[in-house]
């Protein structure tokens, strides 16, 4: 029985004259993109040619959804109202649709970004928050989400009816809790391809459905081909957990 794994990465973060990751090296490499929706990154234009790329390249698209933080670049918590979270996720799913749809692909599932990821493992009423949303926008559309945490956002993905995907990630540390190490500690960045690639290898062997390499990782074009190779050299073929 043949192995698959899914391997993603935040996409689509520029915006306006900063032109963000190695895109479009990585769209040749990754099976899924998670495209910024223009609330921590990404502007119409560079959400519209990021999914064409996607199109072009057989990637599934999905939609990283943010809290509005652009100057924060979505990395910071806000104590928003459970109803006005509700509204700019699914403001921000129907604004990448439009763009996946003028590209001739569509919305396949939704990654919450950042702060919002990490902060609806555990605050119950941001959770229901984006799995109403969702619902309310598509409710074929699963969420990618941390396992084994027994989290806020995969409870309220069940009580919603919605698919709930776990992903593991080649290139943060982890925490003995299974949660990420925040940024600004030690450990947070795996930067060495031998490391990403061990880790992609051990999260694959372990059942997770999706991989994720961020664009913003310092070296991430070279990481990609890394973590690719191993997971294929595994024994696991790479596809799109939505295809």
């Amino acid at each position: 029985m043949t192995r698959r794994v899914d391997l993603n990465s935040d996409v689509g973060e520029g915006y306006g004259a900063w032109k963000g990751g190695p895109d479009r090296e990585l769209m040749g490499i990754i099976t899924s993109a998670n495209i910024a929706c223009g609330f921590h990154a990404g502007d119409p234009s560079i959400m519209r040619r990021t999914c064409e790329m996607a199109v072009e390249n057989n990637v599934s698209i999905g939609a990283h959804v943010s809290y509005p933080d652009l100057a924060g670049f979505g990395r910071r918590f806000i104590d928003m109202r459970a109803d006005d979270l509700e509204d700019a996720v699914i403001y921000q799913m129907g604004a990448l649709a439009a763009c996946a749809r003028a590209a001739g692909g569509s919305v396949t599932y939704v990654k919450p970004h950042g702060a919002l990821y990490n902060t609806i493992v555990r605050h119950e009423d941001q959770a229901h928050a984006v799995a109403k949303a969702v619902k309310l926008f598509d409710a074929s559309l699963p969420l990618l989400g941390l396992p084994g945490t027994d989290s806020a956002i995969e409870r309220a993905s069940a009580e919603h009816g919605l698919g709930f995907c776990f992903e593991g990630f080649a290139d943060r540390g982890y925490t003995p809790e299974g949660t990420l190490i925040p940024r600004n500690q030690p450990g947070a960045l795996l930067t060495d391809g031998a490391s990403a690639a061990a880790q992609a290898i051990a999260l694959a062997e372990r059942g997770i459905t999706s991989i994720c390499l961020h664009s913003d990782t310092p070296g991430a074009a070279e990481l990609a081909p890394v973590v690719a190779e191993g997971l294929q050299q595994a024994g696991f073929e790479l596809r799109s957990f939505t295809q």
